[in-house]
């Protein structure tokens, strides 16, 4: 009769351990700081006896989108102590920003009256117009368009400390050759952005590599000759 207790205990055991659910697991192995992306997940019956039930997914909404902290291997779950919501980690963790391949990102300045009253948003994209002041001439052309914008901030600071609404900073898609354009108008021009209609963004703009600047070797460095050929209207 004892004997009959123990291996019923036993095997009591042994079910629970082997408990199985639909989680969400990894296909392949998952770096730190790369969104995931729905190809890199899938749905399975795990054991997860292993597993507090509170850190399992069960739908890949829940975890599409979100950025590991350490690398899962492919055939583990994916359990809510490992990826954190994108912006909400900074630091070594945080994630990559989204530079498409053959592009760098810059950050420009802004304010209310430079930045559209402060309405420019991440995803949003912009033109940049310079004004530039030489032996007295004075002339302004627009110098780039369709600039993708991934981040806005932070926002500037006023009184005691509280934040306000207009940002101070655009950081913006380009190629390392326009960078150095920009760098030229930030030091030697004043510049003002305005904001294109969503109905022209044109995503597809980076999608490849510029061929007249696949990458940031392509960059030889600019002048004010180099400037005056590729924007007479500014001269």
């Amino acid at each position: 009769m004892i004997a009959a207790f123990v291996l019923v205990a036993i095997n009591a055991s042994a079910g629970q351990g082997t408990v199985q659910e639909n989680v969400i697991v990894a296909t392949r192995d998952l770096s730190p700081r790369i969104p995931i992306d729905a190809s890199a997940i899938d749905i399975k019956s795990i054991p997860v006896g292993a597993y507090p039930g509170s850190l399992l997914f069960h739908q890949k909404n829940e975890v599409q989108g979100m950025i590991p902290l350490v690398t899962i291997v492919a055939g583990e779950p994916i359990t809510s102590n490992v990826i954190a919501k994108p912006g909400t980690v900074q630091g070594t963790q945080s994630e990559f920003l989204p530079i498409p391949t053959g592009y760098v990102a810059l950050d420009l300045p802004t304010s209310e009256q430079q930045g559209v009253g402060g309405y420019i948003e991440p995803d949003d994209y912009i033109s940049v117009i310079a004004t530039v002041d030489l032996n007295g001439k004075v002339a302004a052309a627009t110098v780039f368009t369709n600039l993708h914008v991934i981040r806005v901030g932070p926002p500037s600071t006023g009184p005691a400390g509280q934040a306000t609404a207009t940002a101070t900073s655009l950081t913006v898609v380009v190629t390392q050759c326009q960078a150095e354009y920009l760098t030229w108008f930030l030091t030697n021009a004043s510049l003002k952005y305005s904001l294109e209609s969503y109905h022209d963004y044109d995503p597809s703009a980076t999608q490849n590599p510029d061929p007249n600047c696949k990458s940031v070797l392509a960059a030889k460095g600019v002048n004010l000759k180099t400037v005056m050929s590729s924007y007479p209207a500014l001269f």
